[in-house]
């Protein structure tokens, strides 16, 4: 379905709203545990032992404000009612897009992935990019794209975004020669402002992406995520929280789910070992269903499969979608 063309200035967010209509995917999402929901009236399976059995070891090893990571017994055993698209970052798979991307748009598709996120077109025109994603029925909810060409390009920005039929534009990075301080940081969410304001008046929104050095403690005690949260204004700027990252770092997603409630519209979803290392959905130690039992709180509409430095590219999507698949997101 082809997207309405829209340039910076002329865009309405607010008319815009109901057409795009967001927070439809996270309003299926299931409600928090009750606190009936417990393990006391109940007889608990060999598997479910098993699991928190695990839980115990994995306890040990993931970093002490992540704690609440680990698998608890209600979590091992909680459906999910709500189906929702599984969405795959196309950084995963660059290698292979460089070498085709119509081909490896198709493998993705053929995998069961419904949305992806572009991270590059590798030289090829949005609108040649868009026709293939229409023939094997993907959309792209989202696309990164550097600092720097969102603040000196960002009119081609939108007209490429809008070609993909992307909702959000996402700054994937910011270079550590811009965020020695506190004052830095302040500094990028000012900037971040603007830029979100030119987005949105495209008739899109903005968000950030995060790696785990803005949960280095600077020399002011403060962090830089949290100083972008609190400079960034809500309605402009959004978040897209990197789960393995905001864990790597030594900080709990519920945590910042809680305390900033519908911030963060798109996440990565990618595991990490007991040793802190990046694997497959469902091969590390993250509790995938406590933190999808949250979406709601956090405002998740999109989550996107991520590996950084896959061994096998289409085998390694493969096993994070049949994990994610049977968690009936």
């Amino acid at each position: 379905m082809a997207r309405e063309q829209r340039g910076l200035g002329t865009g309405d967010w607010a008319a815009d709203a109901e057409r795009r209509a967001p927070g439809a995917h996270a309003a299926a999402g299931a409600g928090p545990a009750t606190s009936d929901d417990t393990l006391g009236e109940e007889v608990v399976s060999r598997r479910c032992f098993l699991g928190v059995a695990a839980a115990g070891v994995a306890a040990a090893m993931i970093p002490k404000a992540a704690e609440s990571l680990v698998p608890s017994p209600q979590s091992l055993r909680r459906p999910f009612a709500a189906a929702q698209p599984i969405g795959l970052q196309l950084y995963t798979v660059r290698d292979l897009m460089q070498k085709d991307v119509q081909y490896t748009l198709k493998q993705v598709a053929a995998v069961g992935y419904r949305e992806v996120e572009f991270a590059g077109l590798f030289d090829k025109k949005a609108a040649t990019v868009a026709k293939w994603l229409r023939e094997n029925k993907l959309t792209s909810p989202s696309s990164h794209v550097p600092l720097d060409r969102l603040k000196n390009s960002i009119q081609a920005v939108v007209d490429e975004c809008n070609t993909l039929g992307n909702d959000f534009i996402v700054c994937p990075f910011i270079d550590e020669s811009m965020r020695k301080s506190a004052d830095d940081w302040r500094r990028i969410g000012g900037d971040f402002n603007k830029v979100a304001d030119q987005v949105q008046r495209a008739g899109m929104r903005f968000a950030y992406h995060n790696h785990d050095f803005e949960f280095k403690q600077l020399p002011s005690g403060e962090m830089g995520y949290d100083i972008l949260l609190n400079e960034c204004d809500p309605k402009l700027v959004k978040m897209e929280l990197d789960l393995f990252w905001i864990t790597k770092g030594g900080q709990d997603p519920l945590a910042y789910f809680a305390k900033w409630s519908g911030r963060f519209p798109l996440v990565h979803v990618k595991d990490m070992t007991g040793a802190g290392e990046m694997a497959n959905v469902g091969q590390g130690k993250i509790d995938w269903n406590k933190i999808f039992a949250k979406r709601r709180e956090a405002g998740i509409e999109h989550f996107f499969v991520e590996r950084d430095n896959p061994k096998s590219p289409i085998e390694d999507i493969k096993v994070s979608y049949d994990y994610l698949s049977k968690l009936g997101l």
